[in-house]
């Protein structure tokens, strides 16, 4: 135990500056209660989703397309969890294990009526940034601990799909065609995961080149804690305040 001590003094002594940077963001986010909104459907969406009365593959797919390729929540996770993966093997299972994921408690969500609240949901999505950039950072090795990286990705992976079955909650959808709909939306999902997995793949890999990566990848990863603890921040304040 002492052991584990002096080493988590050492990490927190190195990282001090940064550590002050995402503790100012955390309280920060905690003392600000604007009027978030947990799902962010256009006005123009939700109303083609109201009118919806059978099946409509391309458009969902589309949409699903479209929701994940602007869902920075779900993208900054993402670039949390391939951060430090060079493997393309190991991209593929880590994405995969995210896929299997929120594709399992979107389809339940959506499909099989089980809810969840939307703020809460998206508060621990916010939270899985700050897990991951803080992994990324050696925090766990600093307390002398390493929770299964496979294990946290598939978990989070749900809690993921539970935030894009909200999205879909918010509307009483037709029966009519819903199945074909919701997994139309599940499959533009993975495509535009995939799109933007792709851009940020051919980003990583320019950096990588650089000499500043090694450099700055504490502070990437802590720019990552900072803006989970923001977005879990606003979450909770909308929360708290009714504002849904």
């Amino acid at each position: 135990m002492a052991t584990r001590i002096i080493r988590l003094q050492q990490w927190l002594c190195e990282r001090r500056h940064l550590i002050g940077a995402v503790a100012v963001a955390l309280f920060t986010s905690l003392a600000i209660a604007p009027d978030v909104s947990a799902h962010g459907v256009s006005s123009k969406d939700a109303l083609f989703l109201l009118s919806l009365n059978g099946p409509a593959i391309i458009p969902l797919m589309y949409l699903g397309a479209k929701h994940m390729v602007t869902g920075y929540d779900h993208l900054l996770f993402l670039v949390g969890v391939i951060f430090f993966l060079y493997r393309l093997k190991d991209i593929l299972l880590y994405v995969s294990l995210f896929t299997i994921g929120h594709s399992v408690t979107l389809l339940a969500g959506a499909l099989g009526g089980i809810h969840a609240n939307a703020y809460i949901v998206d508060a621990i999505i916010g939270l899985s940034i700050v897990y991951k950039g803080f992994e990324n950072m050696g925090g766990f090795k600093a307390l002398g601990v390493q929770p299964s990286t496979r294990a946290a990705v598939l978990c989070f992976g749900f809690v993921h799909g539970f935030g894009l079955a909200t999205k879909l909650q918010d509307f009483n959808l037709s029966r009519n065609g819903l199945v074909t709909n919701i997994v139309s939306f599940n499959v533009g999902v993975e495509i535009g995961q995939f799109t933007a997995l792709a851009g940020v793949l051919l980003a990583l890999a320019y950096w990588r080149t650089r000499p500043g990566y090694l450099r700055h990848a504490y502070a990437t990863n802590a720019t990552l804690m900072t803006a989970g603890f923001v977005l879990a921040g606003y979450q909770m304040a909308g929360y708290f305040s009714g504002s849904r």
